[in-house]
């Protein structure tokens, strides 16, 4: 398993899915990524790509052909990746298109992700290159998950979350049977710029966030302060979630967003879609930033 270390930080990367799987303190092994106990929710930070969340019908239509696609794209789980490159404080993943993804997305692609750690931050960029003679249509999005409460002394409701800027977002509400988002909104915070964390704040689903005005979010304990803080400057949309009752919480950062209920099909009229002309490439990159504090 491909391993990034420093004074501060080791960090665990899977080949299968180009997939973080830990992030722990050198000093003291402190974890602060979601071991993915199968049990709970077997996932510890997956990579979505070509899709966000849900299709309708499981399935898109592109040129006038139906194409099947799973849930979060067919990266997730894919074998394929080859590792690029690598250092003590970086490495690089590479999924190129091939016969077998043709048949359910029929573009020519190249998907790299790299991982870079420089003190306590970790960097996670995305390149994806069109390498077809037409334009490519994709999604592109994180879903790491975070140990909440960080130690057995604590408790899920000790947690929030909490944003740079005042919002007055509400979370767009999910159709519990097929993962479609339907017009419909909720109240999310407890104030202008925080979500308390509680064991049923996810029982309708994940909260779907389209026009924050942040792009930094923070999991902080009330009382003893911050964990550990994500930016997603490239990102417009931004999913949380967890399992119910799961000690853990995931933020996602989106470019896309999953299939409303009244979608069309056709990919190039999917909301958040990135169009990537013939032979362009596309970057776009977030980061996780663990409190020093916290590694010593």
């Amino acid at each position: 398993m491909p391993i990034l270390k420093n004074d501060l930080l080791k960090i665990d990367i899977k080949s299968t899915g180009a997939e973080l799987c830990a992030i722990n303190s050198v000093k003291n092994n402190t974890a602060f990524l979601w071991h993915a106990d199968p049990n709970i929710w077997g996932g510890h930070a997956p990579n979505l790509f070509p899709v966000i969340g849900s299709m309708k019908n499981d399935s898109y239509i592109y040129d006038g052909k139906m194409y099947p696609m799973t849930k979060h794209g067919f990266v997730r789980n894919n074998d394929s990746f080859i590792i690029k490159d690598t250092s003590e404080a970086h490495i690089s993943f590479l999924l190129s298109s091939n016969e077998e993804l043709l048949k359910m997305y029929p573009f020519k692609f190249e998907f790299e992700i790299s991982y870079a750690l420089k003190e306590n931050i970790l960097n996670v960029d995305h390149t994806i290159k069109n390498m077809d003679t037409k334009t490519m249509y994709f999604s592109l999005g994180g879903h790491p998950a975070f140990n909440c409460p960080l130690n057995p002394n604590e408790k899920y409701t000790d947690y929030c979350l909490e944003f740079e800027k005042a919002e007055n977002s509400e979370s767009y509400l999910v159709n519990m049977t097929n993962g479609l988002i339907i017009n419909k909104t909720k109240p999310a915070f407890n104030n202008p710029k925080t979500i308390n964390l509680r064991e049923d704040l996810f029982d309708e689903d994940a909260l779907i966030f389209k026009d924050l005005k942040s792009k930094k979010v923070t999991l902080k304990h009330k009382n003893k302060g911050p964990v550990l803080s994500m930016r997603f400057d490239d990102f417009p949309y931004l999913g949380i979630w967890a399992k119910p009752n799961a000690p853990y919480v995931c933020i996602e950062p989106w470019i896309g967003i999953a299939d409303s209920e009244t979608a069309n099909q056709r990919i190039e009229d999917k909301e958040g879609i990135i169009a990537l002309n013939a032979g362009l490439i596309f970057n776009a990159s977030y980061n996780i930033e663990i409190e020093k504090k916290h590694l010593v």
